[in-house]
């Protein structure tokens, strides 16, 4: 739940430009607000925007068609995927995968979650050598 509001507020920080602090306050009312780690939702939100320029460094070489060209769903959705991949290990890189390909097929275009499970898949030689490595063979 945290990364699904994490997705809406970051596209409200795309449509609008609001500071992070004043998102994370907004979305306090949010219906399923009680049901995410509100921790964990505001520290995505404040770290994505943050560093979305280097986030977009990161996606940037595997999209395609250009990242200015992602919809704004599927390039929150990438760029917390991107955070995640490569400051979160506590976080699974199949975890990382399977809920960014969830977040894309239920809000973002159609098919767009075959593009988002392409770009994410490949940053896990990156930020995740070691961890692919202890899991191939393992499914």
């Amino acid at each position: 739940m945290a990364r699904r509001l994490a997705m809406q507020a970051l596209y409200q920080w795309h449509m609008t430009g609001q500071p992070a602090s004043q998102i994370c306050r907004q979305f306090e009312d949010d219906i399923d607000y009680p049901k995410a780690d509100p921790d964990y939702f505001c520290h995505l939100v404040r770290a994505v925007i943050d560093h979305s320029g280097e986030l977009d460094g990161y996606l940037a070489p595997h999209i395609v068609r250009g990242i200015e060209t992602l919809d704004p769903v599927a390039h929150a959705v990438l760029r917390i995927a991107a955070w995640e991949m490569a400051n979160e290990p506590s976080v699974p890189f199949k975890v990382v995968i399977n809920e960014a390909v969830m977040l894309t097929k239920k809000f973002g275009p159609s098919d767009a979650y075959k593009m988002v499970n392409g770009v994410v898949d490949k940053l896990v030689p990156t930020f995740r050598p070691q961890e692919r490595a202890a899991t191939k063979g393992t499914g």
